[in-house]
């Protein structure tokens, strides 16, 4: 496809409390980011604090002041970042107090029970941030679309509160956050509503109506873990993981899936398109080692402000990583060559030769082979972590053989790239 095609962009965002900070991070960058004047984002989703990253965005978009976003979002979590002595104690208290909790040392305490729940105040917060009085359903498909995700607690039925049929609310998006062991059940639209991450973390089904080219998705659950986890907090953490990503790989596979597919003609017809998957994934935050999943309740200034800059430094990777693809899917071995650090090396093992520590002119020459031997196979997911991986392809090998490309940049050039076996 030509470089300067337009391409249609929906972006869905995964809850997970104050580790969606990072998210807004990438969002800030993102939004603002002259790399993609050809890409129109044509849809947003989220859930909890992935629901409230969507919908400052989204606001931003409808106002058509795309760079208002990062104001919209900087602000916000300033305001729910704990910066005075009293807040700072009181997060403290929360936070080792919930930490206790999980590992059974303290007894666990409804929110019915708590003379405060926090639901004005950050009701409040939202109100300052977002001008809900002005929004309007989109019956007629103007603006991008907008999905919340939720559960009613009592149905069971997940719902994804859609920007095209219902006016959004800040008790929508209190819904999508009310996580039912620190707030009370919000009452909306006619529910009765938990935290959507017991449902759809976050919406991706509903988003295909946006009839998007690529679905970039915000992913605050790590999807690997190196070691195995042993200690109570752990285990607890990693189940929180593995939980909060279910629902959403299993709505991604179903994508690949149709992707694959089509690509090798056994799916006609207009009703299905193809849909480039790219996912955007936090690394584990170093208060997840010690806190667990509680972590995701602490409202530290510092942690928050960590969590934002490492999404805008994520963000940049994933531009990096976009503009190699684009020069790698041209074959524009110039153009490839060109990223290459002085001191760049190969790693390349089976199904693919072996080319270990090559560096210098060598391995420009060896790079400029693969880049016009292998086809980046963007049936499969993109992921951008601390490198950006790639499922690719050699093109008319029987039968088809594939591997797996992973690249490290550092300042927009690239100094380490693998070649290996696919992953899974």
């Amino acid at each position: 496809m030509p470089d300067r095609t337009e391409r249609r962009v929906a972006i869905a965002c995964q809850g997970g409390g104050s580790h969606t900070a990072f998210t807004a991070g990438v969002l800030s960058r993102l939004l603002t980011a002259d790399d993609l004047d050809d890409h129109r984002v044509v849809g947003l989703s989220g859930t909890s604090g992935g629901a409230v990253c969507a919908l400052l965005a989204w606001s931003a978009l409808q106002e058509g002041e795309p760079l208002k976003a990062r104001k919209l979002l900087e602000g916000f979590w300033a305001g729910n970042s704990a910066s005075t002595p009293v807040e700072l104690a009181v997060n403290a208290w929360l936070v080792w107090a919930s930490t206790l909790q999980s590992v059974g040392l303290l007894p666990s305490v409804s929110p019915y029970d708590l003379p405060v729940n926090g639901l004005d105040q950050f009701r409040e917060l939202l109100r300052r941030w977002v001008d809900f009085e002005r929004i309007e359903v989109d019956e007629d498909a103007r603006h991008p679309l907008l999905l919340i995700g939720a559960v009613d607690v009592l149905s069971g039925r997940f719902r994804a509160f859609h920007s095209r049929r219902d006016r959004i609310t800040a008790d929508m998006v209190l819904a999508s956050a009310a996580i039912p062991t620190v707030f009370p059940t919000v009452h909306t639209d006619g529910g009765a509503y938990w935290d959507g991450l017991f449902s759809q973390n976050p919406p991706v089904r509903e988003l295909l109506e946006a009839e998007p080219d690529e679905l970039w998705v915000i992913q605050i659950n790590p999807t690997a873990r190196a070691t195995e986890p042993r200690s109570v907090l752990d285990i607890t953490d990693r189940r929180n993981e593995l939980s909060g990503n279910l629902s959403l790989y299993q709505e991604l596979h179903v994508i690949e899936k149709i992707d694959q597919l089509l690509a090798d003609g056994l799916l006609t017809g207009g009703k299905y398109k193809q849909v480039t998957v790219r996912v955007i994934e936090l690394d584990r935050p170093r208060a997840a080692q010690l806190l667990g999943p509680t972590s995701k309740l602490n409202r530290d200034s510092r942690f928050i402000r960590d969590l934002m800059r490492q999404g805008e430094h994520q963000a940049e990777q994933f531009l990096i990583a976009l503009a190699f693809e684009r020069a790698w899917r041209r074959k524009d071995v110039d153009a490839v060559v060109g990223f290459l650090a002085d001191d760049a090396e190969l790693e390349s093992i089976d199904p693919f030769p072996e080319h270990a520590g090559v560096r210098g002119q060598q391995l420009r020459e060896v790079l400029s082979s693969l880049c016009r031997d292998l086809r980046l196979d963007l049936t499969r997911k993109q992921l951008t972590r601390e490198q950006a991986a790639w499922t690719v392809r050699i093109d008319g090998a029987e039968p088809v053989r594939r591997g797996r490309v992973d690249a490290k940049f550092h300042h927009g050039q690239l100094v380490h790239l693998r070649i290996g076996p696919a992953a899974g």
